[in-house]
Parts: C-alpha cells; sequence; structure tokens
C-alpha cells in the first residue's frame, strides 16, 4: 500500500494567511479512493463552504480511475468533510467574519489505509501582503548566495 500519497495546494499558503488547521476525513466513492491512492487528485483553486452544519469541499478534482465501469463521473463534485460538532461549530463561528474562509490545504493516506484532508481556516492576503512575501523569500535566498560564497 502506498502511504507516500501527499497532495498539497501550493497557493494556498500565498494567497491566504493560515490561522487554525484542522484534520478531516472525506466522503468518497470506491473509484475515487484508487484514484486518489495513484496520486490523481488536485486541490488547486478548492475551497469549503458549509451547507446547513455540514462541511462540502468544493472543486477538488478527483480523476476518473481508469478501471471504473462508472457512468457519468463528475470529477469536481462536491464532497462532505467528517469532522465533529465541536469543530464544525467552532469553525462556522469563525467563517461568520468577513474575509475569513476555509482552503483546503493538503489531501494525504493516513497510516491506515484512509484518504484526510487537512483544511485551515483562512484570511485573505491583500497585494501588498504577497509582494512582502515575494521580498522576504528573495532577499533570504540572496543572503543564503552571500554566505555561501564567503565561506568559499
Amino acid at each position: 500500500m502506498n502511504n507516500l500519497v501527499n497532495i498539497n495546494n501550493k497557493k494556498a499558503k500565498y494567497d491566504y494567511s493560515l490561522l487554525d488547521k484542522y484534520t478531516c476525513g472525506i466522503v468518497l466513492t470506491g473509484n475515487e479512493i484508487k484514484s486518489i491512492r495513484n496520486s490523481k487528485a488536485s486541490l488547486n483553486n478548492s475551497y469549503c463552504e458549509f451547507s446547513g452544519d455540514e462541511l462540502f469541499v468544493v472543486n477538488m478534482h478527483v480523476d476518473e480511475y481508469k478501471n471504473s465501469s462508472e457512468s457519468n463521473y463528475n470529477p469536481k463534485r462536491r464532497r462532505k468533510l467528517l469532522l465533529n460538532k465541536q469543530e464544525l461549530k467552532k469553525i462556522q463561528k469563525q467563517v461568520k467574519d468577513t474575509g475569513i474562509t476555509v482552503v483546503a490545504t493538503s489531501l494525504f493516506i493516513s497510516k491506515k489505509g484512509i484518504a484526510k484532508l487537512n483544511v485551515s481556516v483562512a484570511k485573505g492576503k491583500r497585494e501588498f501582503d504577497k509582494r512582502n512575501v515575494i521580498k522576504d523569500r528573495e532577499s533570504k535566498i540572496s543572503l543564503k548566495r552571500i554566505k555561501k560564497n564567503f565561506n568559499n
């Protein structure tokens, strides 16, 4: 069994300030879990939304399993997330603030072979915040170069 499946949403850390992190289960069909185990999934542009008291992940793309006999498969369907009631209430309370959303950050297979999704309560970054992140990253890289050249 392949436990090395770890699919990340790289844009989440760039576009959002991540506040709280939760690990939750996902309601999947048999063919979807097989595709995830083959790393045939993507979290790009995925987010979570409430429908009543339940949390769903939207825009998570899971490719159709190649040996599947399922007809009219929808790779971007809404999938229910499994969290306990206290966590759901806490997230729902935070999302009521303006500018706060829930973003899927990573998808992985647990040691027991179960697909899990890490979601984070996040606040969107403004354009100048993103520029500052890029400046900081570039300055760290140039500092490493200078140190490397100095040591040689």
